[in-house]
């Protein structure tokens, strides 16, 4: 069991309330002389719980804030992001055990997901979903084909990045038709790039990020299992770049595609 805010929710939320349930038990019962003041705890608790479990109950099953540590998702989502993920999207999840409670929906192709990383389910990762169950996903002469058919992309440009992001300066923009989800991708004019191609088992996704020649993704570790799915990325509600040292307010508000 990962020690993380999501644990430390549900044991302060566990604690406080029957700290304050256990001291409501005892007034009815009589064992606590009803003139006697609330112990310091008992008030805190009171005043804690009902906050923690708000929390709680928001952040584990409705929406819950991410911030984008790296360009890897550049140029759809860039360093200093923070994304809202709606934890609604692919099943109702209880906390800290990650049980299905609800199936309420799958990942799409196409659609910006937030989950465990496979090599160590402490961190958080953000890719796109390229191949869902079933899917035939090849990487050919830097062409993304699915299931047989390529991806048709049209170049947009150079791409001059901001900030951490400057290093990205000089790649090339462009535009990628994934299914019913165009999205912009970056990559290294004479990069070689990565060929191979494998089929999507059942219970699994292949992750990709946009930044395609920077990028720890699938096409190195393998497939994302159905269990370590968070969300689904909504939108950006701030930007701050802590590394390039400057806020971007026109990206409040940016729905993430």
């Amino acid at each position: 069991m990962t020690f993380s805010l999501e644990l430390i929710l549900v044991l302060g939320t566990l604690v406080t309330g029957l700290i304050w349930l256990g001291w409501a038990v005892l007034r009815r019962l009589g064992s606590v002389d009803r003139r006697r003041s609330m112990p310091w705890y008992v008030d805190y608790s009171r005043s804690f719980f009902p906050v923690l479990l708000i929390v709680l109950v928001l952040r584990s099953f409705v929406a819950e804030p991410f911030r984008i540590p790296s360009g890897s998702m550049m140029p759809t989502l860039l360093v200093g992001d923070f994304i809202l993920v709606n934890k609604f999207s692919y099943g109702v999840r209880l906390p800290v055990t990650r049980s299905v409670i609800l199936d309420s929906g799958k990942p799409e192709r196409g659609d910006v997901a937030v989950f465990k990383y496979p090599r160590n389910p402490a961190e958080d990762y953000i890719k796109r979903v390229i191949g869902v169950p079933g899917d035939v996903i090849e990487f050919r002469d830097r062409t993304l084909y699915v299931n047989g058919e390529p991806q048709e992309t049209e170049r947009l440009g150079t791409y001059t990045g901001v900030g951490s992001g400057s290093m990205m300066t000089g790649a090339l923009r462009y535009r990628e038709h994934l299914g019913d989800t165009p999205h912009e991708i970056l990559m290294w004019e004479g990069s070689p790039g990565l060929s191979g191609s494998v089929r999507v088992p059942e219970g699994h996704y292949f992750m990709v990020g946009d930044n395609r020649d920077n990028s720890n993704d699938s096409r190195m570790w393998g497939f994302v299992s159905e269990d370590l799915l968070v969300g689904r990325a909504l939108f950006i509600w701030l930007n701050w770049d802590y590394n390039g040292g400057h806020w971007d307010f026109s990206r409040i508000g940016n729905r993430i595609r």
